[in-house]
């Protein structure tokens, strides 16, 4: 018996890059509205209460809209929209975030993606706090680098049809300059950060692939922890992962750059600790692709864990 799978939303950059994960599997069968029907609502109600597993790939408003119109038990649903990474009665689809996550997911009726930024972010810091080397109150800075696939039809417009009204010959741009992404939250309660983070987002000219980087004064914690105790709790929590890794301290310690293209096309997420034991400090920096780990992957694999699938099965490309 196969799985009925509607992409509510196939069209866009995320909903294609699931669909292109999903395609050639015997295990799944898809409900696919026309052109013509996609924006009918009582053609999107009979496809989101026959599918067994809804898969939204919405902007917020228009995500919200899809689950009010799911009138049964049985629909299961994947959000990948921003709309319900903070709701309750709803699990974030980040399967090694903790060692209960995995059962959680498995079990849900109503999972949400997590962010992009997000994903790095959370990975980097949540081990830290739940081990005590950093404080809940502790004052959390992000810094962080992405492709401008992250920002969906128009920003990919913007970079590529010289014909777009807005075309752009920028290099590099940062934003959010009003300290208020809407990534905060996410970040806030998985973290376990009794304070929003300070989130510095920016995007390059380059179509995919992101760096999330958290700058640590190891002085500055209350235990002063070395190098090598932020490297342990890191290898630690991620230990046996398929699709997270810690890069051994040696390695991290004889590179010189890094690449943000280094993942695309994986649903693999690499976490480093470049530091200086002589000045105690430490730079933690998430390696992802945004629109893998950072998006379309992590939803393939909690697609995986919800049916009892191989957890990898089409996470890459």
């Amino acid at each position: 018996m196969t799985t009925k799978v509607f992409i509510d939303g196939e069209a866009g950059t995320t909903g294609l890059e699931i669909r292109a994960r999903l395609d050639g599997r015997d295990d799944l069968s898809f409900i696919s509205l026309g052109d013509d029907r996609r924006k009918d609502p009582a053609a999107r109600k009979e496809a989101l209460n026959e599918a067994d597993i809804v898969i939204l790939c919405l902007p917020d408003d228009a995500a919200r809209e899809a689950v009010s119109l799911i009138d049964n038990s049985t629909t299961r649903v994947i959000d990948a929209s921003t709309a319900h990474r903070v709701s309750v009665g709803w699990v974030y689809g980040f399967p090694e975030m903790s060692s209960e996550q995995r059962a959680e997911i498995a079990g849900a009726t109503r999972v949400t993606n997590p962010g992009c930024y997000p994903t790095g972010a959370i990975a980097l810091v949540r081990p830290l706090v739940m081990a005590g080397l950093m404080p809940e109150s502790w004052p959390v800075t992000i810094n962080a680098v992405s492709g401008y696939s992250g920002g969906g039809k128009q920003m990919i417009a913007e970079f590529e049809d010289k014909a777009a009204p807005n075309y752009t010959l920028e290099a590099y741009r940062t934003y959010a300059l009003g300290l208020a992404h809407k990534h905060i939250p996410e970040m806030q309660q998985n973290m376990g950060l009794a304070h929003p983070p300070l989130f510095a987002p920016s995007v390059g000219r380059y179509a995919q692939g992101m760096i999330v980087e958290v700058p640590l004064q190891l002085w500055a914690l209350p235990a002063a922890p070395s190098v090598a105790k932020v490297h342990e709790v890191l290898s630690r929590a991620y230990e046996g992962q398929r699709f997270v890794s810690v890069v051994p301290l040696e390695e991290s310690a004889a590179m010189t750059k890094l690449d943000p293209e280094g993942l695309n096309g994986t649903n693999n997420l690499k976490l480093f600790v470049f530091g200086n034991e002589a000045t105690k400090q430490v730079r933690a920096v998430a390696l992802l692709d945004n629109l893998g780990k950072g998006a379309s992957g992590q939803a393939v694999q909690c697609l995986n864990i919800m049916i009892g699938a191989d957890e990898g099965l089409g996470v890459n490309l």
